[in-house]
């Protein structure tokens, strides 16, 4: 078993012994969970009346388990944002269950895992299918509050490209560009 170092930061916060404590003994239960992770980066900041965390955990494969939560709360903040990181634990160790039930990976999960991760295994159940219509920015952004989605997926007018527009939870908005 594999220690899980946990590097806390802090930005316009005074960290103290306490809260570092909590930071770790809390990341610290995810190591269980995900036995070969050596380390765990923790930054907690304060921006006006909100506390947030961020933690990113690379978990092999240059895959990253990465999680950020606000609140009003410190200690709060640190609670949403393990939820979110269990969730995203699970999740993979489901899917690293699934490669070695097919063969496609040799790393040894233990047979407990196995049974609990088969129970739970996300699958698709829809496609869709539609014509991406080329159209500015500021389109996409009308199309997306009059279908109430929170995201919405064009050709942009201006780069011929496929691209995502999406709601993010501050209410504005964010797009992502293919790298060619």
């Amino acid at each position: 078993m594999v220690i899980m170092r946990i590097i806390v930061r802090g930005k316009n916060i005074d960290l103290t012994p306490a809260l570092h404590q909590y930071v770790e003994k809390k990341i610290g239960k995810l190591g269980r969970l995900l036995e070969d992770v050596a380390e765990a980066v923790v930054r907690l900041s304060v921006e006006r009346e909100r506390h947030i965390v961020e933690v990113t955990i690379p978990v092999g494969g240059g895959r990253l388990l990465r999680a950020e939560v606000a609140s009003e709360d410190m200690y709060a903040s640190v609670d949403l944002v393990m939820d979110k990181l269990e969730k995203q634990a699970q999740k993979y160790k489901t899917r690293l269950a699934r490669r070695v039930k097919d063969g496609s990976v040799l790393d040894v999960v233990p047979q407990s895992a196995l049974k609990k991760e088969q129970e739970q295994v996300p699958r698709l159940v829809r496609t869709k299918r539609f014509p991406l219509k080329p159209m500015p920015v500021e389109e996409a952004m009308l199309q997306i509050d009059l279908l109430s989605h929170d995201f919405f997926v064009f050709r942009n007018a201006d780069t011929e490209e496929v691209n995502v527009l999406y709601r993010r939870k501050d209410g504005n908005y964010g797009l992502i560009e293919p790298l060619l």
